[in-house]
């Protein structure tokens, strides 16, 4: 199979990585100091699943070199979404499927939109890694775990032998949900309210968790996308929430999202893509989403200067 990875953050890295580990065909898009750190020293994957490399390492910036692939993983953070998919158009034949994953529930219908909605998949994944250094991932917590399908739920042979082929690497464990929508919903349910909440306080999961009040608000989130899923015909569980506590009970207490890091560090995040979206698909659906609404507004301004639409004034102008 051939398989292109288009987005070597801590989650294309180390999927694809994983893929390349076994011998697949796979070939990174990649850009500036990743993209030569990885031509020239591979790619270096550093795992509580086991450390390993790709000294030899397909990578490049430009789609056109690539050609057509059986599947893409894209794997950009969800406000690139649009760009990528328009990019990655020279590999999408009329036999391969694109797998989404992004954290969000909205990127399936952005990539279709400009692909075509038959070689889109529902897709997302678990795994706390980030990139340490150009061509350097770093894998601190949580089972791997992936997981894909078509909107529709219908099966698909394509699809099967993705799951097997994931099934193959250590340290990955994928399989095709009953009901994908359900499945992206639940981990919307999970990562969003942990982002705003952990982004407005700055403290990881574990804090958050013990602390009965910020606990009370995880919930609370939690609970106002749960009600939002129903309300867009999504069959969510009614332990939904329950279930949600319970998984993030389970991550390593240290633990931060890539939203919440990205805005500490000054960096444009998926903000709009998580909370915001809860605010905005609410709307539609006319649910006021008190809390994630909150986050949204408390966030904005730093995502703003991230975005360098927004420049704080240093000096008070209150004594």
């Amino acid at each position: 199979m051939r398989i292109a990875v288009y987005g070597c953050g801590g989650v294309g890295a180390y999927f694809g990585g994983r893929l390349a580990q076994i011998g697949q065909d796979v070939t990174f898009i990649a850009r500036n100091e990743n993209l030569s750190a990885m031509r020239s020293k591979g790619l270096k994957v550093g795992s509580i699943a086991g450390d390993f490399s790709i000294d030899q390492v397909q990578v490049t910036n430009n789609p056109a070199e690539v050609g057509h692939v059986d599947y893409v993983l894209c794997c950009v953070k969800a406000w690139q979404v649009t760009a990528a998919a328009r990019a990655m158009q020279p590999m999408v034949g009329p036999d391969t499927l694109i797998v989404p994953l992004q954290n969000g529930v909205e990127a399936p219908d952005q990539i279709a939109s400009i692909l075509g909605a038959d070689s889109v998949l529902g897709g997302l994944c678990a795994i706390v890694a980030f990139q340490a250094s150009p061509g350097h991932i770093k894998h601190s917590g949580g089972a791997p775990l992936i997981r894909f399908g078509h909107l529709d739920n219908r099966p698909d042979p394509r699809v099967n032998a993705l799951a097997e082929i994931f099934n193959h690497c250590s340290g990955v464990k994928a399989s095709i949900p009953d009901n994908i929508s359900v499945a992206m919903w639940q981990k919307f349910m999970l990562i969003t309210p942990w982002s705003g909440l952990g982004a407005v306080s700055r403290a990881p999961i574990g804090v958050l968790l013990e602390q009965p009040e910020t606990r009370n608000l995880l919930s609370e989130a939690a609970d106002e996308i749960y009600r939002l899923g129903l309300a867009r015909g999504i069959p969510l569980p009614a332990d939904s929430v329950a279930k949600t506590m319970e998984t993030l009970e389970s991550i390593p207490p240290n633990s931060t999202t890539s939203m919440q890091r990205d805005l500490v560090r000054g960096r444009p995040s998926e903000l709009d893509a998580q909370n915001g979206a809860v605010v905005r698909l609410g709307y539609e659906a006319g649910m006021d989403m008190p809390l994630n609404r909150f986050f949204v507004y408390g966030l904005r301004s730093l995502e703003l200067r991230a975005r360098g639409a927004l420049t704080f004034n240093r000096r008070s102008k209150h004594r």
